[in-house]
């Protein structure tokens, strides 16, 4: 049997698509839709130690919402997404599956007002530093730690940076965000010496020919999935001892926050974080690359 068809059982998701179809009456595009919602949430809860309905709590849900915004799928996207977990709980606890439904409070983008939880610049400080010569990887996880937090990366952007992208001498790497855009990030003396160490020591050795030119690589050699990532920073947040919930999305918010907090300007944290606007009426000017080097090194603790 495969993962899959395991996750299939698990969940109940045989069962859950007969309610849509018989019960709820969906058309054939929505209940298609529902399906694969479904199915990508739970690989997502199962990769996260949920073997059933009963193990997912609201916190997981919460970070499975911030997992979609973090993949640039569209408030509409998310949405949907939001309404299929809704009716998903609403007929496990129907059914007796789960006692409470977790699902209850999830907001969807329309209701968003907070941000996510940020690290404080000592909590980031605990991070970079759990990576220790006694682990076989360090200077990777080091590399890949320091630069997700030092240049502010969506998860994408961490594994599919490639080697051709860094321009180390300059302080800079070349990063290709939501719909392919292309953006210049300026980069600190701690993500640089990471990186530099990590391909001087390490890389090469990882390299079995499978690399495709892409910067981090797992121990067979192969590019970093998004789940590796996931994996690795999970296990030093852990190793740190920090007790708040920590995405990649929360290494995000943390490079903007702690560049905003030092008095840098929105406008070049904005073009560094790759967002073409912050509401549809404001559209943001382009800032040169001196000055976005400027405001890093000014700003970022880790400048």
């Amino acid at each position: 049997m495969s993962d899959d068809d395991r996750r299939s059982r698990s969940f109940l998701l045989a069962r859950f698509g007969e309610y849509l179809s018989l019960e709820k009456g969906l058309s054939a595009r929505t209940l298609d839709a529902y399906r694969r919602d479904l199915a990508r949430f739970t690989a997502f809860a199962s990769a996260r130690g949920a073997a059933a309905p009963p193990d997912i709590t609201t916190p997981l849900l919460r970070q499975y919402v911030y997992e979609l915004k973090d993949l640039g799928l569209s408030p509409a996207s998310i949405r949907r997404n939001v309404s299929a977990l809704r009716t998903y709980f609403r007929f496990l606890a129907a059914d007796g599956v789960v006692v409470r439904d977790p699902s209850e409070r999830l907001e969807t983008p329309k209701k968003w007002r907070t941000l996510p939880e940020v690290l404080t610049v000592e909590e980031v400080r605990a991070l970079l530093a759990a990576p220790t010569l006694d682990d076989k990887l360090v200077f990777r996880d080091r590399a890949l730690l320091e630069l997700a937090y030092g240049a502010g990366l969506r998860v994408t952007e961490w594994v599919t940076l490639g080697l051709r992208d860094l321009m180390l001498e300059e302080g800079l790497v070349r990063v290709f965000g939501k719909g392919s855009k292309e953006r210049i990030v300026p980069i600190g003396r701690s993500a640089i010496g990471a990186v530099a160490l990590y391909i001087r020591e390490l890389r090469p050795r990882l390299e079995k020919g499978e690399g495709k030119g892409i910067l981090f690589l797992n121990a067979r050699g192969r590019p970093l999935t998004r789940m590796g990532a996931w994996k690795i920073l999970d296990g030093y947040v852990k190793r740190a001892g920090i007790s708040k919930h920590v995405s990649p999305h929360t290494l995000r918010h943390s490079f903007a926050t702690h560049l905003l907090e030092r008095g840098a300007d929105l406008r070049a944290v904005q073009e560094m974080l790759g967002h073409a606007d912050i509401a549809t009426t404001q559209i943001y000017t382009h800032v040169d690359r001196e000055y976005l080097r400027s405001v890093h090194r000014s700003y970022h603790p880790r400048g």
